[in-house]
């Protein structure tokens, strides 16, 4: 198969059925099927309509590149004006549908000159922005762990949109003996926000994998502060997991703290480390908070937009998500982490939420 792979590759063949060929064949049938139209008007200007011009517009707006659609939208307000010229006895309702088409074919215009920036169609765009919000969940898939743990992630954008500024960067180290767990919250929310989540994404999941765990918000604090974004600030908490001894270690830069449930008592403990929020100060001290899960103990790590409300204080959210969270556990550890972010904080605001918990 990948000899049969490698030899399409190289052929002829697969080099015409390049995007740019593909987009120029599609060019001549929609400028065919304008010429079409335009015959049948001159032919029977008084049965013809004119508005079926706005069919290969649509197609055109839909699919074609931008400076393909402009020439396309131009072609086609030519062969509007020269339907126009064959109208014999026109009437009001014959200058309508003119001018409506018309007025799509500028609609058309605009749109590939708006486009141009991107040099992209519609549909190549969407499949890039498709492709980037994957990429940007692919950094927060959970690796194979050893048996007797379980990290689950969710997070919910505001709004439903699939952009969001909160995510996840998860990785193992030290041949996988050590887990490094990252939630982050970008200024902003929603699409506003996934621009730059997608580029500090990448940035985290380098530098998670080549620094320890001292030196990687510093890391990412110097970062963001060259990148001098209007909008530049990000809050974050980071875990590094022994996953042999259980042992733990919990950076915070202006991120909500995490919560460990002891299994023992069946008491959640708000763990203290704070920093200040990335991207604004040179220096950034942290105040590690360390600890061990016993066996059936748990952490959360979250974004604010799971504990904050208007009018609240953060501290009554965050032992509303843990009354909330106890409930939930009646039931399973397993999809705690989904049933979680959709009883708890607000569809306006992103949310994401990581669950660790050490099987008994």
């Amino acid at each position: 198969m990948r000899w049969v792979r490698a030899r399409w590759a190289r052929s002829r063949w697969a080099r015409r059925l390049e995007p740019s060929v593909l987009e120029n064949a599609l060019v001549a049938v929609l400028l065919a099927v304008v010429v079409v139209i335009c015959a049948g008007v001159f032919i029977a200007p008084s049965t013809f309509p004119v508005t079926a011009l706005n069919l290969p517009l649509v197609v055109g707006a839909a699919t074609l590149g931008p400076r393909r659609l402009v020439w396309f939208g131009a072609a086609t307000l030519v062969a509007v004006l020269l339907a126009a010229s064959a109208q014999e006895a026109a009437t009001a309702r014959t200058y309508g549908a003119l001018g409506i088409t018309a007025v799509m074919c500028l609609l058309v215009l605009t749109i590939g000159i708006t486009r141009s920036p991107i040099g992209a169609g519609n549909r190549r765009r969407t499949s890039m922005l498709v492709d980037l919000r994957d990429r940007v969940l692919a950094q927060g898939e959970i690796p194979t762990l050893p048996e007797g743990w379980l990290v689950e992630s969710a997070m919910a954008s505001a709004g439903g949109a699939s952009f969001a500024g909160d995510f996840v960067v998860t990785t193992l180290r030290d041949e996988g003996r050590r887990l490094e767990l990252v939630v982050v919250d970008v200024s902003g929310k929603g699409e506003a926000a996934g621009t730059r989540a997608l580029q500090l994404s990448g940035a985290m999941g380098g530098l998670v994998t080549a620094l320890c765990p001292d030196r990687f918000l510093p890391a990412v604090n110097g970062y963001l502060l060259q990148r001098a974004w209007d909008e530049g600030f990000a809050t974050a908490i980071h875990l590094s997991l022994d996953l042999h001894t259980a042992e733990y270690e919990v950076r915070t830069a202006g991120h909500p703290p995490a919560v460990h449930r002891h299994a023992g008592s069946g008491r959640w403990e708000v763990l203290d480390s704070e920093g200040p929020v990335l991207g604004v100060v040179q220096d950034l001290p942290l105040a590690p908070a360390r600890g061990r899960l016993a066996p059936g103990d748990s952490l959360l790590l979250y974004t604010d937009g799971m504990v904050e409300e208007p009018g609240r204080d953060i501290d009554l959210g965050v032992a509303h998500m843990m009354g909330e969270a106890e409930s939930l556990l009646r039931r399973s550890w397993t999809g705690l982490a989904g049933r979680l972010v959709a009883a708890v904080g607000s569809p306006d605001d992103d949310r994401a939420l990581l669950v660790v918990h050490r099987r008994d």
